[in-house]
């Protein structure tokens, strides 16, 4: 049995601010977890040249960054869809393009088990008179209802809501943030449950979908990158290397060029 004073201190302890080692004054790139705010290195971006297929997802997003940066009004960003599609990619190639622009603005990475952090994450960030993009990568709230609750009082303009000068971008497989047994369910709990999490999809002011690649587009994005980096292409060996995969994607076009350029000995950084 666990000692009441161990729970007692473990709940004070989930409780207290996380300690902050890297200060959100400086700097363009962190992470946030319980050992607190970390300074990462640059990660590679491509440019957004480089991003076939997505064409509105990407200028939509990158106004409305834009607009954040420029201390403008602007929506929290739910980027939803098909894996591989560049979703995540996108939201860094974007801060990495306004940064390049002269903006100062930061990204904050969160990671899922993280969640439950957030409000000491925006009592730090409040104090910082600067804006400030926290990402939410992948995110998945399959059975627990209590962050569903906790990040729409996140969005909702509670005690506890973001700051002003701090805007959310969220990247999901889901449109609605909905587990897909929910969604053919009579049960007036689940129905209860699915509208819930439907609200809390409708606090994104901004909703971007990414839907699977058809060929085209497939070898659109194979092509760019091999140009971008001098490379040959060849597109039957890059629908050879999709089938072998069972998807066409970005990701899976970044791992052809990947090969294509290992087999050529040209360099990608």
């Amino acid at each position: 049995m666990i000692d009441p004073l161990d729970r007692i201190a473990e709940a004070l302890e989930r409780l207290s601010p996380a300690p902050a080692s890297a200060s959100p004054a400086s700097g363009h790139w962190f992470v946030w977890s319980a050992g607190g705010l970390g300074a990462v290195p640059e990660p590679r971006a491509n440019p957004l040249s480089l991003y076939a297929g997505v064409d509105a997802q990407k200028s939509l997003l990158h106004e409305n960054m834009r607009r954040h940066a420029a201390e403008l009004p602007a929506h929290d960003v739910l980027l939803w869809g098909a894996r591989g599609m560049g979703k995540s990619s996108l939201v860094r190639a974007v801060h990495a393009a306004l940064l390049a622009d002269g903006a100062d603005i930061a990204l904050v990475q969160v990671g899922q088990p993280d969640l439950a952090s957030l409000p000491q994450l925006f009592a730090l960030l409040a104090a910082t008179p600067r804006r400030f993009t926290v990402f939410l990568d992948d995110l998945a709230l399959d059975g627990d209802d209590g962050q569903v609750h906790a990040l729409r009082s996140l969005l909702d303009g509670g005690v506890m809501a973001r700051p002003e000068h701090l805007r959310l971008a969220v990247t999901s497989n889901r449109r609605n943030l909905v587990p897909s047994q929910f969604a053919d369910t009579e049960s007036v709990n689940m129905r209860d449950t699915l509208d819930d999490r439907l609200a809390l999809a409708d606090r994104f002011g901004l909703r971007l979908g990414f839907h699977a690649c058809d060929q085209p587009v497939y070898l659109a994005i194979c092509e760019g990158y091999a140009r971008a980096f001098g490379l040959p292409f060849d597109a039957a060996a890059a629908l050879t290397w999709a089938a072998g995969r069972g998807a066409r994607s970005g990701r899976v076009a970044w791992q052809f060029t990947v090969e294509t350029a290992g087999a050529h000995g040209v360099s990608l950084h």
